[in-house]
């Protein structure tokens, strides 16, 4: 995959966790910088459509084709569709698909990605998974550079985001070296509720406190945008739901960037 392109899977192996509220805003934010990005949808119930306000037709080629014995050659750029949002692209899931369908490969979406008139046209790109640890989610992981975990801090949860990490360290050791972890993501956080605070600092405690990503507090206004078709920066930008969204997002753009200033001065000094 191109060093220019970061690929960051948003994941957790539990539905209303926040996943697809938290991809669709944040690839709403990497395109508001100016960045060509690409949201890619491989959870069947096809809510990055719903949020981007995209109607997707019966006949559209959709992410989950690559994961079938009929759609494996077919390029990953003849099931892009445009969103009405300059700079930001989107790849629909399909609502029908069976994952016990999925060809038994964990490199089909990795090898898709390395296509150059992908890795050329994007900055960044970045994958809802589905919320389960099957098929798609393991390819998920196999293709990118990052994983961003969101997660209600609730007993349940946690325990959902600690089984999730160690699929992530069994890829990350095994068949994707270049994984790394962008950090955990409290959503619907209501600081008055004392479980809230204990399961973040539990997450602080295993994970780290450097791993934890500010928090998302609970607004309707979130729920008000997906039923609008709009990312919340558009729909309700003096929401505290944007606040919280674009402090995320200032916190991400500087782990990705101090990464990549890394991995630079790395490759001057191996070449030097």
């Amino acid at each position: 995959m191109s060093s220019r392109t970061s690929i960051i899977v948003v994941t957790n192996r539990k539905g209303g966790s926040g996943k697809t509220t938290t991809a669709v805003n944040l690839a709403a934010e990497f395109a508001a910088t100016g960045q060509r990005t690409l949201l890619l949808d491989l959870d069947t119930q096809s809510h990055c459509a719903l949020g981007l306000g995209v109607n997707i037709s019966a006949s559209q080629l959709t992410a989950h084709h690559l994961f079938t014995a009929a759609g494996a050659t077919l390029p990953l750029n003849a099931a892009i569709v445009r969103t009405n949002w300059k700079n930001l692209d989107l790849v629909p899931a399909n609502t029908e698909f069976h994952h016990d369908n999925a060809l038994n490969d964990d490199h089909i979406l990795a090898r898709a990605l390395t296509d150059s008139t992908i890795t050329s046209s994007y900055a960044h790109i970045v994958i809802d998974s589905p919320p389960s640890l099957d098929r798609l989610l393991r390819n998920a992981l196999t293709a990118a550079h990052w994983a961003l975990i969101p997660f209600v801090p609730h007993p349940l949860s946690g325990e959902g985001v600690r089984q999730l990490a160690r699929l992530f360290f069994r890829i990350a050791m095994t068949t994707n070296a270049e994984l790394r972890l962008l950090g955990l993501l409290p959503v619907m956080v209501d600081s008055r509720i004392i479980q809230h605070r204990q399961v973040q600092e539990q997450m602080s405690g295993q994970f780290g406190q450097e791993r934890l990503l500010g928090g998302i507090r609970a607004d309707i206004k979130l729920a008000e945008s997906f039923a609008a078709g709009r990312p919340i920066r558009y729909y309700a930008p003096r929401s505290r739901g944007n606040q919280d969204y674009q402090a995320t997002f200032a916190n991400v753009f500087t782990r990705l960037s101090s990464a990549a200033l890394k991995t630079s001065l790395t490759s001057i000094n191996s070449s030097g």
